[in-house]
């Protein structure tokens, strides 16, 4: 007889109708954020491991005190958890703030700080010291076998704003702390990608800014993934006279096997001239190209020339936010390698989705060189 217990989606409504709230909540009715969050939920009570017993009985209580509200369950589950590790450098500070034998009476209290000139984001301060924030990935298949060949990390917030990411970034750079949010962001997605199966690169996106970083080495160093299977995206957007400190920077990495990406956004002919600097590996169309492309012919003609400059400088061409067979059967036709989107594969929290990912790997799982192309 199987241990596992009731699925939290059927914990849910019962809570719903406990919670006297007579409205249904079909599972295809529920917004991205909390179907992410009923399932981090039903991954954790579906887990029949005695040692973690204590957390499910924790998680449930959690629920029960919020009928109806998911996130706000998993968020002070999450807060309660981290709250119960030690934090020696919070009580340093702690006894660092209390009244030592230095303040002597008539001495001038501290000085304040300087004010920063970006407003304080609580909600973000949150985020960033109790790491309310978690990883999705969505598959990248190679078109031409529609064969899973990677996954592009993407950032979920456990809040009950329903906020997406991008507002949380916007929020963030507007408060100062946006290469904060990245960093936690990376450190998220390297270490959800162990889960992943062993044969996909994992994409992960990143600001110049953050290139330019001093930290990103290290971070790189301290993780156990493979360094071949990272490739790191950026936006075609930087300013032209810092594609020589864009390149320094990642010198490093790509010598360890990290392999890049440029989003090729805005014109073809300005991103082709950072393309041609940097060398990626791989290019990825700007997301604008593939809606409504099989009915747009001028568009068709601009992807037909980033195929056969991809092709020509030895990059692999990736698509993005395919959504209907239409757009699919046109990009492959044009000879687009690779692609993703919600009509192959959406994103997903849940390591068992990110399992069946994990067919046979191809060539393309490690793009670079010249990558195959469906012929036109």
């Amino acid at each position: 007889m199987s241990t596992r217990k009731p699925s939290h989606f059927a914990l849910t409504d019962a809570g719903l109708r406990a919670s006297g709230k007579t409205v249904e909540r079909p599972l295809k009715q529920l917004s991205g954020l909390r179907r992410q969050v009923l399932e981090i939920i039903d991954e954790v009570l579906s887990d029949s491991s005695q040692a973690t017993d204590a957390v499910r009985e924790q998680l449930r209580q959690h629920i029960a005190a919020h009928p109806g509200h998911p996130e706000e369950a998993l968020l002070e589950h999450l807060s309660e958890l981290r709250s119960e590790q030690p934090d020696p450098q919070g009580e340093q500070q702690r006894e660092q703030s209390e009244p030592g034998e230095q303040d002597q009476p008539g001495e001038s209290a501290p000085q304040d700080e300087p004010e920063s000139q970006h407003p304080g984001s609580p909600r973000l301060e949150a985020v960033l010291r109790d790491h309310m924030l978690m990883t999705a990935f969505q598959p990248v298949f190679d078109l031409s076998t529609g064969t899973a060949v990677g996954a592009e990390a993407l950032t979920r917030f456990v809040s009950d704003s329903g906020d997406p990411a991008d507002f949380w970034f916007a929020e963030a750079e507007d408060s100062g702390l946006r290469t904060d949010l990245e960093f936690a962001a990376l450190e998220s997605g390297l270490e959800a990608a162990l889960k992943l199966p062993p044969h996909l690169f994992v994409a992960l996106k990143l600001s110049d800014e953050v290139c330019l970083d001093p930290r990103l080495p290290g971070l790189f160093e301290q993780s156990p993934l493979a360094p071949g299977r990272v490739i790191l995206e950026v936006s075609g957007k930087f300013p032209q006279d810092q594609a020589d400190s864009l390149d320094a920077a990642v010198a490093p990495l790509r010598s360890a096997g990290v392999r890049l990406c440029i989003e090729n956004t805005g014109s073809f002919f300005a991103g082709a001239s950072h393309i041609l600097r940097l060398k990626p590996e791989m290019i990825k169309l700007e997301r604008n190209l593939t809606a409504g492309l099989n009915l747009d012919s001028l568009r068709q003609e601009l992807v037909a020339a980033e195929v056969a400059f991809a092709r020509e400088i030895g990059a692999v061409l990736t698509a993005q936010r395919i959504e209907t067979k239409d757009e699919l059967d046109t990009l492959t036709g044009l000879g687009v390698t690779l692609g993703q989107g919600y009509h192959l594969g959406r994103p997903s929290v849940q390591p068992r989705e990110w399992a069946k990912w994990g067919g046979k790997a191809r060539h393309l799982a490690s793009p670079g060189g010249r990558g195959r192309t469906a012929k036109t």
